[in-house]
């Protein structure tokens, strides 16, 4: 089911499916600005990632003496959450452990999403709770799509990404969607990433060793733009669909761990983790998407 919050400036949608952003539209304008999961393309919108972000090698961890089977990025976005309420300007929603996470992740969790508008800008927090009597392991990412162009007056070349201070982005490599071990700068001391069709032939683009606090999706002659504060996330990718002729969206995704090595142990205590929870601790991130338009 979808919940629906707005203010004078944004109206946004969310399914409880899943706790996805559904929709962002402008509301001066009337744009749609999140992508609306194409099934030829990308079915989805903007996946939570947890309890793990990207892909498992050979497809799954062992965990407590037994294999468990695991698909790219988790399950939660898979799954149905509980709607907790709209309070003022802010949708909350709750996935907590029960037997069908058990039989995917045998670990007790709360995992809570809230979305709260403050002006043209969308916060959208996620938050874990142990409530379990052992560590508590996970990784977790955002993965949002915003549509591109912003109208049909542009092309994908009258974009550019931009950090708010020159920034030398280390890209994690991958093979087959797994992280291969090597690295290599992307750039040298610039705040800008131009942009074209074929960027993301071999898959997304892993960065690392970035203090920017803003990464901003900028059309060059207007202006308009959509801002993503990354300060904090140790990784931030930017991805779209692979193989498409020309890219319908652009996916900015801070992320808190990253997925396998080729050659990584199947042991789910030896995973790249954002946080390893004792009985009763809690954590949260937060992703401030600010929509200039």
């Amino acid at each position: 089911m979808r919940y629906t919050v707005e203010n004078e400036f944004l109206r946004v949608e969310v399914d409880s499916l899943g706790a996805e952003l559904a929709s962002v539209v402008d509301k001066t304008s009337g744009a749609e600005m999140l992508w609306q999961g194409d099934p030829a393309v990308w079915p989805r919108r903007a996946p939570v990632l947890f309890p793990y972000c990207g892909k498992l090698v050979n497809g799954g961890y062992t965990a407590k003496g037994r294999r468990y089977d695991g698909g790219q990025h988790g399950f939660a976005r898979d799954m149905e959450h509980e709607f907790l309420g709209c309070e003022g300007a802010s949708l909350r929603f709750r996935l907590a452990s029960s037997d069908k996470t058990r039989a995917l992740f045998p670990f007790d969790f709360v995992l809570e999403s809230t979305y709260t508008l403050d002006g043209r800008t969308l916060h959208h927090t996620l938050a874990v709770t142990n409530p379990g009597e052992e560590v508590l392991r996970f990784g977790i990412g955002y993965h949002p799509g915003f549509n591109l162009p912003f109208d049909e007056k542009h092309t994908t070349a009258d974009y550019e990404l931009r950090f708010d201070t020159p920034q030398t982005p280390v890209v994690q490599e991958t093979e087959g969607g797994y992280l291969n071990g090597h690295t290599h700068p992307m750039m040298e001391n610039s705040a800008v990433i131009p942009m074209n069709d074929r960027m993301f032939d071999n898959d997304s683009i892993c960065m690392g060793n970035l203090s920017a606090k803003t990464l901003c999706l900028v059309e060059k002659d207007t202006g308009r733009r959509i801002s993503f504060g990354i300060e904090g996330y140790p990784y931030t990718l930017i991805w779209s669909a692979v193989g498409d002729p020309t890219l319908r969206f652009l996916c900015v995704e801070p992320w808190c761990s990253l997925q396998d090595r080729a050659d990584a142990s199947s042991n789910w205590e030896e995973k790249p983790c954002a946080a390893a929870l004792a009985p009763g601790e809690h954590w949260s991130t937060d992703l401030a998407i600010t929509f200039q338009r």
